[in-house]
């Protein structure tokens, strides 16, 4: 009966230190910067962990040419890979809060907020 209490007690304490490690980390993410490009470079787009783009930057010839269509898609798949890198970034960046902790289901958690590579191993 009290093994469950021990448990518990444990998973708490572990909750607490991913809770005081949270605004350090939070921080962190603020500094990695990560760049997406498209275009073979011609469109490069730069994000922080925080998955916020911070700069845009197209080649003036890709504005020379005055194709639309192709320039949004451009920056659609710049955009796109600088989230995605962001993304990762914050997951490593996650992994490296929780290290050593074994605490269950976080894998779980983590990916579905896309944090995660799936439970941990």
């Amino acid at each position: 009966m009290f093994k469950g209490l021990g448990n518990l007690a444990n998973l708490m304490k572990q909750a607490s230190e991913i809770q005081s490690r949270m605004g350090t980390m939070q921080e962190q993410l603020g500094e990695i910067k990560v760049e997406g490009t498209a275009g073979g470079g011609m469109v490069t787009v730069e994000a922080t962990g925080h998955q916020k783009v911070t700069a845009v930057r197209i080649e003036q010839s890709l504005l020379d040419d005055n194709d639309k269509e192709m320039l949004e898609d451009l920056v659609l798949a710049a955009t796109n890979q600088a989230l995605d890198k962001a993304k990762q970034a914050a997951a490593e960046q996650m992994k490296g809060l929780t290290g050593d902790m074994d605490v269950p289901g976080l894998g779980d958690a983590l990916e579905k907020f896309g944090l995660g590579g799936g439970p941990s191993t």
